[in-house]
C-alpha cells in the first residue's frame, strides 16, 4: 500500500534557512526552532497527492506541513518570511541568508500552492463519483427490503432479519479497520519524517567523515614530515653542543630549540584533532544504527498495513457472500409467497364448491 521511503528521498525544491515558529503564549514572538541554518525542502507524496514542506534538525522533525490552497507565504522584510499551518496550530518563519533565496522560497511556494489546488480538485471529483455510487447502491437496497410483503412464516422472516445483522456487524467491523488503517498511516508519516531526519543527519555524518578521513591522511604525512624536521634539529643540536660552538652558534641554537618546541606542540594539537575525529566517527556508527533501526521500524509498518488490507479485502469478501446469501433468501421468501397465493386460490376454489353444493 506504502511506496518504499526511497521513491521520496529526492525533494522537489530545497533551499537552507534559519527556522522559527511562533510562541503560542504570546502570539507574537518568535521561537527558534533550530541553532543554525538548516535545510527545508518540498517534497511531493504521489500516494496521497499531496505536498508536503519538511525541515529536520538533527533526528527531530521541525517542520512538517502539508501544504494546501489557502495556505499564503508573506514576506515580512528583504530576507525573512512566514505563513500559518493550521493542522498543526502555529505559524512557521524563515530567515534566509539572501534577498534572492527568500523570492526562490517563495516563487517556489507559490508554484506548490497551485499545483496542491489542482491535486485537491481532482480528488474531490473523485470522491463525488465514489460518493454517488456509495448512495446509489443503499438505495437500491432499501428497495428490495421494501418490495416483499409481511407474511407470517417465523422461519424465513427470522433467517431474513439475521442476513440484515450480520451486514451491520460486518459494516462495523470495516469502519472499525479502516479506522486502524488510518491510524496506520499517520504512525507511518511519523515514521517517515523521522527517517527523513536521520537521513539528513547519515548524509552530514559521511560527508564529514570523508572530510576527516581525507584531512587525517593530510595530517599524517605533515606529522611524518615535522617528525623528519624534529629530528634533523635534534641532531644539529647534538652536533652544536658536541663540538661545543661559542657565539654565534650559541643564538642558532635558541632558534633551533624555539622551533623544535613549535612543532612538538603542534604535533599536540593534530594528535588531538585526530582524537575528536576519532570520537566522530563512533558517533557516526550511533546515527547508522538509529537509521537502521528506523528503517526496521518503516517495514513492520508496512507489514501491518498489508495485513490490515489483507483483513479488509477478507470483510469486504465476507460482506459480499452475506448479500449474496440474502438475495438468494428474498428468492425463496418470493417463491413461497407465491406458493402461498396459489394455496390459498386453491381453497377458495374449494370453498365456492362447498358452498355451491351446500346451496343445493
Amino acid at each position: 500500500m506504502f511506496p518504499h521511503h526511497r521513491e521520496r528521498d529526492q525533494p522537489i525544491f530545497s533551499t537552507r534557512a534559519h527556522v522559527f515558529q511562533i510562541d503560542p503564549a504570546t502570539k507574537r514572538n518568535w521561537i527558534p526552532a533550530s541553532k543554525h541554518a538548516v535545510n527545508v525542502s518540498f517534497f511531493y507524496d504521489a500516494n496521497r497527492s499531496v505536498y508536503r514542506i519538511i525541515s529536520v534538525g538533527g533526528t527531530k522533525a521541525i517542520i512538517n506541513c502539508t501544504v494546501t490552497p489557502s495556505m499564503t507565504f508573506t514576506k515580512t522584510s528583504q530576507k525573512f518570511g512566514q505563513w500559518a499551518d493550521s493542522r498543526a496550530n502555529t505559524v512557521y518563519g524563515l530567515g534566509f541568508a539572501t534577498e534572492q533565496q527568500l523570492h526562490q522560497f517563495s516563487e517556489k511556494f507559490k508554484e506548490v500552492k497551485d499545483a496542491a489546488r489542482l491535486a485537491r480538485g481532482k480528488s474531490q471529483d473523485k470522491e463525488l463519483v465514489n460518493t454517488a455510487l456509495t448512495i446509489a447502491a443503499p438505495q437500491d437496497l432499501s428497495d428490495e427490503l421494501q418490495s416483499p410483503p409481511v407474511m407470517c412464516v417465523n422461519g424465513p422472516e427470522d433467517k431474513l432479519y439475521r442476513s440484515q445483522s450480520a451486514d451491520i456487524t460486518l459494516s462495523s467491523e470495516k469502519e472499525r479497520i479502516k479506522k486502524m488503517l488510518s491510524e496506520g498511516s499517520i504512525c507511518d508519516m511519523n515514521l517517515e519524517a523521522e527517517l527523513f531526519g536521520l537521513q539528513d543527519s547519515n548524509s552530514k555524518l559521511v560527508a564529514a567523515l570523508h572530510e576527516a578521513n581525507a584531512n587525517v591522511e593530510q595530517w599524517k604525512k605533515q606529522l611524518a614530515a615535522y617528525q623528519e624536521e624534529t629530528e634533523r634539529l635534534r641532531e644539529q643540536v647534538a652536533d652544536l653542543e658536541a663540538h661545543g660552538a661559542q657565539g654565534p652558534s650559541d643564538l642558532l641554537k635558541d632558534e633551533l630549540t624555539q622551533s623544535l618546541e613549535e612543532l612538538e606542540a603542534l604535533l599536540k594539537a593534530k594528535d588531538e584533532e585526530i582524537h575528536i575525529l576519532q570520537s566522530k566517527k563512533a558517533e557516526y556508527h550511533e546515527m547508522e544504527h538509529a537509521r537502521d533501526e528506523a528503517i526496521r521500524r518503516f517495514r513492520e509498518m508496512e507489514m501491518r498495513n498489508a495485513e490490515l488490507e489483507r483483513r479488509i479485502q477478507n470483510t469486504e469478501q465476507n460482506l459480499s457472500n452475506s448479500l449474496e446469501e440474502r438475495d438468494r433468501m428474498d428468492t425463496e421468501i418470493q417463491r413461497a409467497i407465491e406458493i402461498l397465493d396459489i394455496k390459498i386460490f386453491d381453497l377458495n376454489d374449494l370453498r365456492q364448491s362447498l358452498v355451491k353444493l351446500l346451496e343445493k
